[in-house]
């Protein structure tokens, strides 16, 4: 009686997804572990992969059985969902769907992800194109029948985090604020891992500044008084989760590779900010970004000693090879701060953007 009952249970709580766009976007599904048969199992073959903005990967994940060699058993639809985990892991970020001969992709991902579908047990996600908000850990969820597993795999992205405030001053920027200014500048907002990575290469700052998830850290490689005391360990400083519309602190932020050429203008005079726009106009490019100068640097090795405006109205130059005059002490973007733009004259750093 009691076998009886528990089968009555399973067919009042499963029902066969209707194969249409609404059901993909919208269904919700009660799993139950089957006792007998075949238990469906999800794997990545690789846990951390490595891209860069503007590239292509392919995100590893396979469906088997565990006591049997076939990828389903032909009985049930096979549905496929990836989806993005977010910096607190509670909420997820619909990435793609797939069931039967239907597909659906969401919000930026639509028209730059697919599977890959190399046999007939590839569950594999492709992402184009590669943007910076792509950086982060994605889930791969194998349905079928009454089984489903998972497998996570995290993206990172080559790049440079560095630190920002306006021409305002430190420590003068909202959560909502910070994010705004990343993005001004060809950057985003970086996440605790990129500024832990950056430290561990050495990045040293004594400003808090937020991160993706809300909290708000600097990273200390020399322990001095000003930033911790010069007893404390180096490592990256926890300030906490502030209020993200009325704290204010600086931000860091992440950049990567861009599709462009950042230079130098060559020009027979200094200039002033008006100036320097109008200049690399004519050069038939755009004044270049905060970002553009740190990724050039990290990435390309750019080193100029001249100091050149950029398009928040900051004058800055690349040192990758220390040398007198020129950042003797490290290679460093140097930053000479936000002078007059209508009176102080500098060159200027421009950007064009392959077609």
């Amino acid at each position: 009686m009691k076998s009886l009952l528990f089968l009555v249970l399973i067919s009042v709580c499963w029902a066969e997804p209707h194969p249409d766009n609404s059901s993909l976007e919208h269904e919700r599904i009660i799993h139950i572990q089957a006792e007998n048969g075949p238990r469906l199992l999800v794997v990545a073959e690789q846990a951390k992969l490595f891209s860069h903005r503007g590239g292509n990967v392919t995100l590893p994940c396979k469906f088997y059985h565990e006591h049997t060699s076939t990828a389903g058993s032909g009985t049930h639809k096979i549905r496929v969902k990836w989806t993005k985990l977010t910096s607190d892991y509670l909420k997820e970020v619909d990435v793609f769907v797939a069931m039967g001969h239907h597909r659906k992709s969401y919000g930026n991902y639509q028209g730059r992800v697919f599977l890959r579908e190399s046999s007939e047990n590839d569950a594999s996600l492709i992402i184009t194109n590669i943007i910076l908000e792509d950086y982060g850990r994605y889930k791969c969820e194998v349905i079928e029948g009454l089984e489903d597993d998972t497998a996570v795999v995290a993206l990172n992205l080559e790049g440079v985090v560095f630190p920002y405030s306006p021409r305002l001053g430190r420590y003068n920027l909202n959560f909502h604020e910070a994010q705004r200014a990343c993005l001004d500048q060809d950057s985003v907002i970086a996440s605790f891992d990129q500024l832990y990575d950056a430290w561990r290469s050495g990045l040293d700052w004594c400003n808090a500044g937020w991160l993706s998830d809300g909290s708000v850290q600097y990273p200390i490689t020399k322990p001095r008084e000003p930033c911790g005391g010069k007893n404390t360990v180096p490592g990256v400083r926890n300030y906490g989760f502030w209020d993200k519309d009325k704290s204010r602190y600086d931000v860091f932020c992440f950049t990567s590779n861009f599709n462009g050429r950042f230079y130098y203008l060559i020009h027979p005079t200094k200039l002033t900010y008006d100036e320097a726009v109008q200049a690399c106009l004519k050069d038939g490019a755009q004044i270049a970004k905060v970002g553009q100068i740190f990724a050039a640097w990290k990435l390309q090795g750019y080193d100029r000693c001249d100091a050149g405006w950029l398009a928040d109205g900051s004058v800055r130059y690349p040192i990758s090879r220390p040398r007198k005059r020129c950042s003797p002490n490290e290679a460093a973007v140097r930053f000479v701060g936000f002078p007059d733009k209508k009176h102080k004259l500098y060159g200027v750093y421009c950007f064009r953007a392959y077609n």
